[in-house]
């Protein structure tokens, strides 16, 4: 897969693994990036109206002293 948008570049991917100690080459952090987008594209988001909703149900109106 090729997303055109990406805010994350495949050597700063390979930078912040490193950090946590993993070692990656060009390939394998183009694979692990496209995943990640992959998921992030394809996950479940919330409704705004049942957001809000919700928030206004658990929200009081009443001042307490």
């Amino acid at each position: 897969m090729n997303f055109i948008d990406r805010k994350v570049s495949v050597n700063r991917a390979i930078a912040i693994l490193a950090k946590n100690g993993i070692e990656v080459d060009d390939g394998e952090a183009a694979v692990i990036l496209d995943f990640l987008y992959l998921i992030s594209k394809n996950r479940n988001k919330p409704e705004e109206g049942k957001n809000a909703e919700t928030l206004k149900r658990n929200r009081t109106l009443e001042k307490k002293p």
